[in-house]
Parts: structure tokens; C-alpha cells; sequence
């Protein structure tokens, strides 16, 4: 089977090709087995439009069942790419947004050291581009909310 980097294009497969009520449910066009979505709901919607943008650059990296095991430069490209413009849009806003709401008893050197941690932590570069995972920007917000 294959890694994590098969997981999220998998995941913006299902996503693009099959309605919300179908994601997590288990079918002929859905085999939970293989790589099935076990996300929460955000971050499914995250690979819907990862699945979109993947589909109108070219519709074979998430042809749905036809595209399993699917690798190639130009998509893990894109992939890390997608990780680029989440952190952008979503990770980096958010940090910001913690350090000054929930750090306001910070002086402003201190949470801009705190954000500087948060952002350029080895551990989450490695984990959001070597693995493509979303799930920590995603958690963020959802702490913030």
C-alpha cells in the first residue's frame, strides 16, 4: 500500500468525484479500505478544493478509481505546492491570530518569538511537506473558533 503522499490524493479523488454524504461512507465508487477519508469534515473540504485546482490541471491525478497508486513530478509538485498556499491562506493567519488573542499577555517581542517558534518549527515543515498533511492548520483554527 502505498504513503501519505497516496492518502491525500486519494482523499481529493473521493472528494472531487463523489458527494459530501458519501465521503466516509463505504461503496463500490468508495473503499474505505483503501485509504479511506478519516479526516473531519474540514479538512475533507480542504481536499475538495485541492481536488478542484488538481482537476483542472490535469483530471488523471483524480480520475475517480482509475487514478490508485497515481505518482508523478509534476503531482507531488502540486501537492507540495497545495501545502505552500494552505500555510499561506490558513497556517501563518492563524498563528498570528493566536499569538495575539490568546498571548496578549505577551509583550509584542515575546509573541513575535512565540510565532516565529510556531512557524518555523522543523517538525511541521517536515510533516506538512514531506507528508502532506494539513491537519495542524486545520487544528489551529479550529482552536481559535
Amino acid at each position: 500500500m502505498f504513503g501519505d503522499y497516496e492518502a491525500q490524493r486519494h482523499w481529493m479523488e473521493i472528494t472531487y468525484n463523489l458527494p459530501a454524504e458519501d465521503w466516509y461512507r463505504n461503496s463500490s465508487k468508495n473503499d474505505l479500505m483503501y485509504w479511506g477519508l478519516d479526516y473531519p469534515p474540514l479538512t475533507a473540504y480542504h481536499s475538495l478544493i485541492c481536488g478542484y485546482v488538481a482537476n483542472w490541471i490535469n483530471p488523471d491525478w483524480v480520475k475517480l478509481n482509475e487514478s490508485r497508486g497515481f505518482e508523478s513530478y509534476e503531482h507531488k509538485l502540486f501537492m507540495r505546492y497545495t501545502v505552500l498556499v494552505a500555510d499561506i491562506l490558513i497556517y501563518i493567519p492563524a498563528v498570528v491570530v493566536f499569538c495575539n488573542t490568546c498571548l496578549h499577555s505577551l509583550d509584542k517581542l515575546q509573541q513575535v518569538s512565540v510565532a516565529a517558534v510556531m512557524l518555523l518549527y522543523p517538525g511541521v515543515i517536515l510533516i506538512d511537506y514531506g507528508h502532506f498533511q494539513y491537519p495542524l492548520m486545520i487544528f489551529l483554527w479550529t482552536y481559535l473558533l
